[in-house]
């Protein structure tokens, strides 16, 4: 393990490793008892310190050929940023900075810690692999298009069709025929016996011939179709051939990529990045996994005997176009690729506890706005769920279900987000269930939202059409999707303006997953993200999002109901 470089200055000890940062923190701040929570939380003082100090140098900086778009350039993404606050043996405080993937063409900067394997080094095993992969793509493309095989393909294709157009033909002319043959016995009913069987005879030998022609086209025509197809396969044998050497070699090249990543815990212990995926629900890493700015800053760490104080990452530039990523925002580490390998880099360190494990609706209570024996309408705090989570049982579902335990319906109909605060309908009935459940499904139920957005809106009202998915990598995270997206929209009107906030009302038109909180948020959408948004914006004391008002009709009466509330914020 290659150990930290140090220089003795007077009685002092400094560290002189280039990838080092000296940090001096600032009067009144002291150090954290356990290490930073990754997946959730907000940043530390001490890492606030060495955030500017990075900030400072990525302003003064030459071009590190990358566009982070800071000047609105239409072609500039951004990129996360990250740094880890260390003490070295000599209790030196100092700081670490990372990016997550490559910054420009490469992967291994000044200032910034190495990747634990650099891909683009060139003349190295990988980097030649890529070159190898490379020329047999350039080969599999160019037999693609080889002129013998696509004639072959075509002579092939057209061989098939010729022959259904034939066969059936001659299904039809026999069945013309036989509609003939039909009609001809039935003229003939009342001959006598031996022009009759004459005739009865005659009507046979053509059937016979007939459906004899017919199999005989048949066999024909499947023996010119699989010749053809034989033509075909001898001339994409070469072809076919190549794959399978392309596919082989980049299968080899993928796992001794993979052998490349091994990653330390606080503890020593060495974990080889398809081991750490083999249980998770990929069974195989993800395209870049390992190159996160957290675990390349962790094992750097490791490696030199730094002993890790918290950390914190952020994003530099411009969002991308699907993900919501604002400019010096802080940002959890992702679940996809970092939550397996962090849950083995962090063995052996003491860490801040996982926030998502507290049930947070504890000592909440839920306010009853409208009840009788069909219907109850609650009012939902915020940071209380709807439904029980995979660790919280505790929600609006299990206290209905143990206040009304003779309810026969289902109860929930519809949700909120745990950090939406508002109104939920909840039938007692399966009867009154299925009814409010079509009424959503036909649209008919109409429901207003009230938001506070970190951002000057600029027009009064609009519609919002982004289509949304999950982002599969970083659950439960959603992004905008033109490809794959479910369409999603939201009509919206600007209630006021307060200190650089604006207070909005929201009319989902559509009701995806965080639906109100991505179309606030996008650069495309309002460009504003929700106050709060721990998801998609600053986290504060609240997601300041309401669902206000609600208009349905009773399941049973047919009456229209409308019930409002007081907005929290």
């Amino acid at each position: 393990m290659e150990q930290e470089k140090a220089v003795k200055v007077g009685e002092h000890t400094q560290n002189i490793d280039k990838h080092w940062h000296d940090l001096t923190l600032e009067d009144g701040i002291s150090l954290p008892e356990n290490f930073t929570f990754p997946f959730y939380y907000e940043p530390h003082p001490a890492a606030l310190q060495a955030v500017d100090k990075l900030i400072q140098h990525l302003n003064t900086q030459p071009d590190y050929g990358h566009n982070f778009g800071l000047n609105g350039e239409e072609r500039g993404i951004g990129k996360m940023f990250g740094v880890l606050v260390v003490k070295d043996q000599h209790n030196n405080l100092g700081y670490l900075a990372a990016y997550s993937g490559k910054l420009g063409n490469s992967s291994d900067t000044p200032y910034f810690v190495p990747p634990l394997f650099d891909m683009l080094v060139d003349g190295e095993y990988f980097s030649e692999g890529m070159k190898r992969l490379s020329a047999l793509n350039a080969r599999v493309d160019a037999l693609k298009v080889k002129p013998k095989m696509l004639a072959a393909k075509l002579f092939w294709e057209n061989i098939e069709t010729e022959s259904e157009v034939l066969i059936k033909a001659k299904k039809e002319a026999n069945k013309i025929a036989k509609t003939r043959r039909d009609k001809l016995r039935k003229e003939a009913a009342n001959w006598a016996p031996e022009p009759l069987a004459e005739l009865e005879e005659q009507l046979r030998t053509e059937s016979i011939k007939n459906n004899y022609n017919l199999k005989h086209l048949i066999k024909s025509c499947e023996q010119n179709i699989a010749y053809a197809k034989e033509v075909y396969f001898q001339e994409k044998k070469e072809l076919d051939e190549l794959k399978k050497e392309r596919s082989a070699y980049s299968n080899h090249l993928q796992q001794w990529l993979f052998k490349q990543y091994n990653f330390l815990n606080a503890k020593g212990e060495v974990k080889e990045l398809s081991s750490i995926f083999t249980t998770t629900s990929y069974g195989i890493p993800p395209s870049g996994a390992g190159d996160c700015a957290a675990p390349k800053l962790l094992q750097y760490a490791y490696q030199h005997n730094y002993k890790p104080i918290c950390m914190a990452e952020f994003w530099w530039g411009k969002s991308p176009n699907s993900e919501i990523r604002n400019h010096q925002y802080f940002y959890p580490s992702c679940k996809g690729k970092c939550e397996p390998i962090l849950g083995h880099m962090l063995q052996g360190l003491k860490v801040d506890p996982n926030p998502m494990l507290v049930n947070p609706a504890e000592g909440q209570k839920l306010e009853i706005l409208f009840e009788d024996e069909h219907l109850v309408v609650v009012n939902k705090p915020a940071d209380f769920l709807s439904v029980p989570g995979k660790t919280i049982h505790d929600s609006v579902y299990h206290r209905m279900r143990v206040k009304y335990p003779l309810a026969t319906g289902p109860l929930i109909v519809h949700r909120l987000d745990m950090s939406t605060s508002g109104i939920l309908l909840i039938p007692l009935t399966k009867r009154a269930h299925e009814h409010i459940q079509k009424q959503f499904i036909s649209r008919k139920i109409k429901k207003r939202y009230l938001a506070l957005l970190d951002g000057d809106v600029k027009e009064n009202t609009g519609v919002i059409d982004l289509p949304m998915t999950g982002d599969l990598l970083d659950r439960p995270r959603q992004k905008v999707c033109f490809k794959e997206g479910k369409t999603a929209q939201t009509k919206w009107e600007l209630i006021e303006k307060v200190n650089g906030k604006s207070r909005v009302y929201f009319y989902p038109i559509t009701g995806r997953t965080h639906q109100l909180r991505v179309h606030a948020a996008h650069k495309n959408g309002l460009n504003a993200p929700i106050v709060g948004d721990d998801l998609y914006g600053v986290k504060t004391n609240r997601l300041h999002l309401h669902a206000q008002s609600i208009t349905f009709q009773h399941p049973i009466f047919k009456t229209e109901i409308n019930i409002e509330t007081e907005h929290p914020f």
